[in-house]
């Protein structure tokens, strides 16, 4: 029941998070329509091959972390955004997404750790202190720290779509402690 409400809380932080960037920019295109024969166009093949030509381009490396991240392939999501920080290392976007792999690949430890770096680059990321939470409280049962997280979180966005829930698990946590 734990694991299916952390999972839940985590999917709506991170869908939430995909709806908030901080700026917006420019997309690398996939072709439209089906290529060769009828069969789907191939996203993730697409972004390799345009990897390939140019290793710089920040946001193919993240599109294929998004995608891999999707797809549950945590590790090799991992790897396209730490090239993607590598050539943007303040992007906090993606580094909380990166965290939130890190958790879901089994290293909440690692995964605290990137939610504090987003968090020096910007203390009002919402998503950062959900997800730092998050983890702190399902992982490493660190109730008090997660409440702080999650009120932070309060503070910084008191209607956002994920208040209820945050006030319903701070309430939840602090009978825990």
């Amino acid at each position: 029941m734990k694991k299916h409400l952390v999972i839940s809380l985590l999917l709506i932080f991170t869908v939430i998070g995909c709806q908030q960037k901080e700026e917006p920019k420019p997309q690398y295109q996939f072709p439209t329509g089906p290529v060769g024969g009828g069969q789907p166009f191939d996203q993730t093949k697409a972004l390799k091959e345009a990897l390939a030509k140019d290793p710089k381009n920040v946001n193919a490396w993240i599109q294929l972390g998004n995608i891999m991240m999707d797809t549950s392939r945590f590790n090799e999501a991992i790897e396209a955004y730490q090239k993607a920080l590598d050539l943007d290392p303040k992007n906090v976007d993606v580094r909380v997404d990166m965290g939130t792999c890190y958790r879901n690949s089994g290293k909440p430890d690692v995964a605290v750790k990137e939610f504090r770096k987003a968090l020096e680059l910007n203390p009002q990321h919402l998503h950062a202190h959900q997800n730092l939470g998050v983890v702190l409280a399902y992982d490493l049962k660190d109730y008090k720290g997660a409440v702080k997280e999650f009120e932070t979180a309060l503070a910084i966005a008191p209607n956002a779509p994920s208040a209820p829930q945050l006030k319903q698990e701070i309430q939840k946590l602090k009978a825990m402690k």
